[in-house]
Order: C-alpha cells, then structure tokens, then sequence
C-alpha cells in the first residue's frame, strides 16, 4: 500500500533547520515547507523529488524557515501560504535579521495567511490549521487530515519545545497550545520538527520533560 505524501528533508542554514519536500504522490505535486536559506541545496531536493512544486509553505516567521522564500517563490512563479499574520513583523523584517546571521534573505509577503482552523492543500492531500503562538505569535502547525502527520515547525521537539525568550515570546501560551491542541492526538501520530529527529505525540507525551506536571 503506497502512502499518500512522502517528504524529503533538506536542512538548511547554519542553524540546520528541516526545510521538506512535501510530495503527494497521487497528484506528484509538492509543496516546499519552510525554505530558509541554502536555495542550491533545496533545488537539489526538489529535482530529486520529481515532483512539480505547487507552493510554498510556512510554519513561522524566523529567518531559518523563511530566508529563501521570496527568492524561491519568485524563481518558480510559486505562491506563498501561512503562517498566521500575527508573524507579518518578522516577515517584513527579515533582511535586517539575516544581515546581523549572515543569512540572505528578502522580505516575505505570503499571498494568503491561514489561521486557525483553516485548511492548506498539497496535490490531493489536505492538511488543518492549527494556531500555537508562544515561539513567534504567528506560528502555525499543519495536520494531515488522516490525523497521522504534524508538520510541526518550533512548537514541539524530541524532548523539547520552541524557544519563547525573545521579546515576543510566550512559554505559557505554547505549553498549553501544545497541551490543548496536539496532546489531544494519537500516540502514533509522526511530528515533523524545525530541527533535529522527528518525534511522535506518544513519545514526547511520556517523555517530554516541558510537558511534565
């Protein structure tokens, strides 16, 4: 039985974050999550995937995971989607950022915000919106709609959670949007981190220690 997405993970920047390659493949169309730099490196994947890019796609407003979106979506005439408009202030601020990271990088306008309860599509795969602020204001995770997948950007890590010590951080409101939103999901349900390994929802709900109490 063929599974309906497959991902390709390229990570990218020096901060090593997990831009994908998210491919239907009943449609073999795909959707590119997250580009924050190193746009060689994600021309590479995308030519190994075979597939045909249809948009961009973004979690939040970092530079790590939004440095290369402008270009990328300019250079393959592909629209940007997400995150949240609450992250707009990082999005327009991104080529200061990137100057003091040494990250190239150019203001990201996305063609649509998406919100809570809102739905993105990648080929014939649908996935749900859920608002989780707390590491940006804006930052968004996406639930395949068989429930099996989170493309989880900052929020949730393998044994940890998103910084929230920036200025606009907010540790309370992520740990209880992690509580009251993703906890809430099957044991068995695969997260798809910013950085690092992939997790599941069963695993960080025993062994998380953020998440303990």
């Amino acid at each position: 039985m063929s599974t309906p997405l497959k991902f390709l993970i390229v990570p990218v920047t020096p901060f090593q974050q997990n831009c994908s390659i998210a491919c239907c493949t009943s449609s073999n169309r795909s959707a590119i999550i997250d580009p924050g730099g190193d746009i060689e490196r994600i021309r590479q994947a995308i030519s190994e995937s075979g597939s045909e890019p249809e948009k961009i796609i973004l979690t939040h407003g970092h530079i790590d995971h939004a440095g290369a979106a402008a270009e990328l979506a300019e250079e393959l005439g592909l629209p940007i989607e997400g995150p949240h408009e609450a992250d707009k202030f990082l999005l327009d601020d991104l080529v200061s950022h990137g100057g003091q990271l040494g990250i190239p990088a150019r203001p990201v306008a996305p063609d649509r915000w998406v919100d809570e309860g809102g739905e993105v599509t990648i080929g014939d795969c649908s996935f749900s919106v859920m608002h989780i602020p707390g590491h940006t204001p804006g930052h968004v995770v996406y639930l395949f709609s068989s429930g099996d997948i989170l493309i989880g950007g900052d929020v949730l890590f393998a044994g940890s959670v998103g910084r929230t010590d920036f200025p606009y951080g907010d540790h309370d409101a992520l740990i209880s949007g992690i509580r009251e939103k993703l906890m809430p999901l099957s044991d068995d349900t695969i997260v798809l981190t910013g950085h690092g390994q992939a997790t599941t929802i069963g695993r960080e709900r025993q062994a998380n220690p953020f998440l303990k109490g």
